[in-house]
């Protein structure tokens, strides 16, 4: 089986929740490196990096370009920034908005999908647009792992059914399902590397 090496999550609307219960799940011996676009407002604080952090045992910080990706620590899309992956490092870039929103999930998630290929997992959960859709179907066309949150259980379930419809087969899970899954397949696929 092929090592997960890259976790990426979307969300958007009611996504801290979210993200937070999916980040729980998360041992401080996680073995992938973990990327973040939460759709914010430009001139949002840096507080939402603290927010997630007190909610797991992984170190949580803003990106800054060109930083190395590392396992077991999380980086989030800074606030007006899109968030893209190179092969070892993420890129910021301020190009044009997608689906209206800076950081996009699916410049995120698309780029991913290309630097990492079935290495990557990639997650949409809660939101009120189509933002992170067609990421995680290049997610799922690349041989990585497309997960979306059960849109019965979104606050607002226009991301996930858009994402689960761009990717049908996806997991679809409760956000607690999502963590335990993620810890599963990095296991599964750093006991496949030995």
């Amino acid at each position: 089986m092929t090592p997960l090496d890259l976790v990426v999550i979307g969300a958007s609307w009611g996504g801290l929740t979210a993200i937070k219960r999916v980040l729980e799940h998360l041992p401080v011996s996680f073995g992938a490196a973990v990327l973040i676009a939460q759709h914010r407002q430009a001139g949002a604080d840096g507080r939402l990096a603290a927010l997630l952090g007190a909610h797991c045992a992984l170190d949580v910080a803003e990106a800054e370009d060109k930083q190395a990706l590392e396992p077991g620590i999380v980086l989030l899309a800074p606030p007006d920034y899109h968030m893209l992956v190179e092969p070892g490092a993420v890129a910021l870039s301020v190009d044009e908005p997608v689906h209206f929103s800076r950081p996009s999930i699916d410049v995120l998630l698309q780029s991913a999908a290309d630097a990492y290929g079935d290495r990557a997992a990639g997650v949409v959960l809660t939101g009120a647009n189509a933002d992170g859709a067609r990421g995680l179907a290049r997610i799922a066309a690349r041989g990585g792992t497309a997960i979306v949150q059960d849109p019965a259980t979104a606050v607002r379930r226009e991301m996930p059914t858009a994402a689960l419809a761009a990717a049908p087969a996806a997991h679809v899970l409760a956000l607690d399902d999502i963590g335990k899954l993620l810890v599963d397949l990095v296991a599964t696929r750093q006991g496949a590397r030995s």
